[in-house]
């Protein structure tokens, strides 16, 4: 995690630089015209990791400065939840004085939910042996006032001990409608909820109701999938991580959501088996065929799609495409050549104080 001194920062001034920025990223595809999603300016992550800094009998947490690497004493989070920020004291104030849970512990990570539920993951370059479990079951009740649901992970190298669960349900609101969202420990989340829910109702509200099927590679654990399911007679989505699968397979069941396929394959796997150079059992037991996909929607990592990808995505009528990095959206869209058109584009402010912009597109295929 990078060293975020909100304190010294102006919300507004900084945005009016991002929309500066993006304006002129979106002029060289021809979108002169953008909407602005602001976040809250405080408690907006609901994740944060943190390293340990271990001084005589002081222990605290520590950022560090990306421009001069200098460490910075974190006590408190303001970017963090509300609840991240109690955690924090809450840890600290108990380890400290605790030798058997303080030797080596070097990194704090915390996932939290608006419906106030957490897991918090303690990090070792130590064994974690039976006097550690013990020392940590207590940790972990010791916690439990802090939370309405609280889980406790400790991993070290090639162990992983878990009390409670490894996941947390999240409540996602989107139109109206609260849909129940897994969050799987050590894996990709929206860390900002507010803005990943206003991201959701932007795709929702372009993509419309259909009368075909959507396609949607890197989906995670189904946060866009779900809430547009209801939009679209089917939906196929792809995901290599397993934990991510899972939870969008086990999310798709809380909701009530029946249309939906989750298949796990990488997007290169997934157009290889669609272009028919790569035989699958998962794409076999999916019958890639049946589904009538006219939508794509991508959200894909910083890297952008690959070659691959943009020869898959260039077949629909229309993509939907969510970005975490402008520089690989922006050359994603020329390779896609005069055959699309961007009816619309948007910037998210999900990342407050840092240079990180997140940006969404539709892509209109012109006939």
């Amino acid at each position: 995690m990078t060293y975020q001194n909100i304190e010294l920062i102006d919300y507004e001034k900084q945005l009016e630089q991002k929309i500066e920025t993006s304006a002129q990223r979106f002029e060289e595809i021809g979108v002169s015209d953008f909407d602005v999603v602001k976040s809250e300016p405080k408690h907006y992550r609901m994740r944060a990791e943190f390293r340990l800094w271990h001084e005589g009998d002081d222990l605290y947490y520590i950022m560090f400065n990306p421009e001069t690497r200098e460490k910075v004493r974190k006590d408190e989070f303001l970017p963090g939840s509300r609840l991240i920020n109690k955690l924090m004291q809450a840890v600290r104030n108990y380890v400290i004085d605790n030798p058997l849970l303080r030797q080596k512990l070097f990194q704090v990570d915390f996932l939290t939910t608006t419906t106030q539920q957490a897991i918090v993951s303690v990090l070792y370059h130590r064994a974690l042996d039976e006097e550690w479990k013990a020392a940590a079951a207590e940790l972990h009740q010791h916690l439990q006032q802090y939370a309405d649901v609280l889980h406790l992970i400790g991993r070290a190298r090639k162990q992983k001990v878990v009390f409670g669960e490894e996941y947390v349900t999240e409540q996602v609101r989107v139109n109206g409608k609260t849909y129940q969202s897994i969050q799987t420990e050590n894996s990709f989340t929206q860390p900002n909820a507010g803005i990943n829910e206003k991201m959701i109702e932007w795709a929702s509200r372009h993509a419309g109701n259909t009368n075909h099927d959507l396609l949607e590679l890197y989906c995670g654990n189904g946060n866009f999938t779900l809430p547009l399911a209801k939009q679209f007679n089917r939906v196929l989505a792809t995901e290599i991580s397993k934990g991510s699968v899972n939870a969008a397979r086990r999310g798709a069941e809380l909701n009530n959501i029946n249309n939906v396929t989750v298949v796990r394959m990488s997007a290169e796997e997934f157009s290889q088996a669609m272009q028919g150079t790569l035989s699958s059992r998962r794409a076999e037991e999916a019958n890639l065929s049946s589904f009538n996909c006219k939508t794509v929607l991508v959200d894909p990592p910083r890297a952008g799609l690959d070659e691959l990808a943009i020869q898959l995505v260039r077949q629909y009528s229309r993509i939907i495409y969510i970005s975490c990095n402008p520089d690989t959206l922006i050359d994603n869209i020329k390779a896609l050549g005069k055959e699309f058109k961007v009816t619309s584009a948007a910037i998210f402010d999900q990342f407050p104080y840092t240079d990180h912009i997140e940006s969404g597109v539709i892509l209109e295929k012109l006939s």
